[in-house]
């Protein structure tokens, strides 16, 4: 049997953009991934060929595994032969016992390696504004686990330096302890109005920073409301936050955003709204999927030669397209002769990342927008329109009406995943969304479905309402649905741009 291993990886502070590559390397080659309550559950996405991924967070001080089990599966598993990856918030060697795990796996001679991640004690402080170094403020920091420390009579903990204003301390795992850490700073002559700053939940949309004076922090963080995971920063960088607080100021900060994309589409735009500080859920309430039969296009492949125009509709019409046309035993020269038109930038894109040359593109990003581009060239013309299973029919209508002829060929079809509804549902009644995004008309229609008609208007109170374009604006109304937001082009970009321009004018 071969050798397994154990891959002891960082998992970083939370935000999962900070993970390493090396990180990646090890999750994309992983057969069980064993992970942590701290570990963003976004990279086990990484783990594409991992069999088990196995949960074992530990929270606040309550145990959900012990870590006797923890090591007990890392030996069960990498002694099967597998690949481990052991994934541990932010550095496996800081304050995470890696070390103590490491040694259990060296005792049985499985092989291993540690692969260092960020550590929320640095992060945590730079995503608040906060440098731990600064010249003329602070050359030291310490970096101490508030479970036990402030208790100690003997210390390697620099007290003193910190109680005179020129170290930095870090508290990780404080919240419970935070008043015996006040007493403790107090007790060896720190000023009471040394600054103090709490961060909760560092790195993510989530996050909240409070600042206070020492001598009023446990009752700011009461008032608050502040709950861990927190980490605690101590000395006079934390001044410098009030001019170098970058991440909490972006426009979309704290807003909780609920994506309705197609599921193979709503990581770039939810990318888009986290760079821009939201906090994104995406709930696939459409998919796509093959068409109910391919027959029309297989036919219309087989004679592309014979069509004056192939019209792009969407991304989805170009992918799934391509992807027949090759399957099929054909590649792009079929298309020699054929012209090409697409409505939409993303759509041309798509064309043209595959070589393809584009020989219209309509301005307005909707069918209407092709009809009005498409004046003095239809008469006698034949065209090709991949696109999905249930569509508008103004576009063929209009071909028709105007002496051309025209062949559909769905190339995909639509549907809706289960088991999301409730949860939607369940968001809504807790106030949960800020914004509801819809980028089709089928993604507003699929929405309205799963909710009661009679409660559509109560559980979108106070919902910010953004639609792609004006037809999906269209249905939205149509469903009794305000719409706060439409982009000047229906675009995911522009869309992006324009909720984020809609809170910056508000702020």
């Amino acid at each position: 049997m071969p050798k397994g291993k154990v891959y002891f990886v960082g998992a970083g502070p939370g935000d999962p953009g900070l993970v390493t590559l090396s990180a990646v390397r090890a999750l994309a080659k992983a057969d069980v991934v064993i992970y942590d309550f701290l570990a963003n559950k976004r990279l086990l996405e990484y783990a594409v060929r991992a069999k088990e991924t196995i949960y074992v967070g530990k929270k606040g001080g309550s145990r959900y595994t012990t870590q006797e089990h923890i090591n007990k599966l890392l030996l069960k598993h990498a002694g099967a032969g597998k690949m481990v990856v052991r994934l541990k918030g932010g550095d496996p060697f800081v304050f995470g016992r890696g070390g103590e795990e490491a040694l259990v796996v060296q005792e049985k001679s499985i092989p291993f390696e540690v692969i260092p991640g960020v550590s929320s004690a640095v992060a945590a402080a730079a995503y608040s504004g906060i440098p731990l170094t600064h010249r003329g403020v602070a050359s030291s920091v310490s970096i101490i686990t508030g479970q036990e420390s402030a208790r100690k009579a003997v210390t390697s903990i620099d007290w003193g330096g910190v109680a005179s204003g020129k170290s930095t301390l870090v508290v990780l795992m404080g919240w419970k302890n935070l008043p015996l850490i006040v007493k403790r700073l107090l007790k060896e002559g720190a000023k009471p109005s040394i600054p103090v700053a709490v961060i909760r939940w560092g790195t993510l949309p989530l996050q909240k920073c409070v600042t206070a004076r020492l001598d009023t922090v446990v009752q700011v963080v009461k008032d608050e409301g502040i709950l861990p995971p927190v980490a605690i920063v101590v000395g006079n960088v934390v001044k410098l936050r009030e001019r170098l607080n970058w991440f909490e100021s972006r426009p979309l900060h704290g807003k909780n955003i609920l994506v309705t994309r197609a599921s193979m589409q709503s990581g770039a735009f939810a990318g888009l709204l986290e760079e821009r500080g939201a906090s994104v859920e995406a709930v696939a309430l459409l998919k796509t999927v093959a068409p109910s039969s391919y027959a029309p296009l297989d036919k219309a492949i087989r004679r592309l030669a014979s069509y004056d125009w192939a019209v792009f509709t969407s991304v989805n019409g170009v992918e799934y397209f391509i992807r027949r046309l090759y399957k099929k035993g054909y590649d792009l020269r079929e298309l020699k002769g054929v012209r090409l038109a697409a409505i939409g930038k993303a759509t041309e894109a798509a064309l043209r990342a595959r070589g393809l040359r584009v020989d219209l593109v309509a301005k307005d990003f909707r069918a209407e927008g092709l009809i009005a581009a498409l004046k003095g060239k239809v008469k006698g013309r034949k065209f090709l329109l991949p696109r999905a299973e249930k569509a508008r029919e103004v576009l063929p209508e209009y071909i028709e009406a105007k002496g051309g002829t025209i062949d559909i060929a769905p190339v995909y079809r639509t549907i809706k995943p289960r088991k999301e509804g409730e949860r939607i549902r369940e968001r809504l009644l807790e106030r949960g969304y800020d914004v509801v995004t819809f980028t089709s008309s089928s993604a507003v229609k699929n929405f309205v479905s799963l909710l009661k008609k009679t409660e559509i208007a109560g559980l979108m109170i106070g919902v910010t309402v953004a639609c792609i374009g004006p037809v999906t604006a269209e249905a939205a109304r149509a469903a009794g649905i305000k719409v706060d937001i439409m982009p000047k082009s229906a675009t995911v970009p522009e869309m992006a741009e324009a909720i984020a321009d809609f809170y910056s004018d508000r702020s």
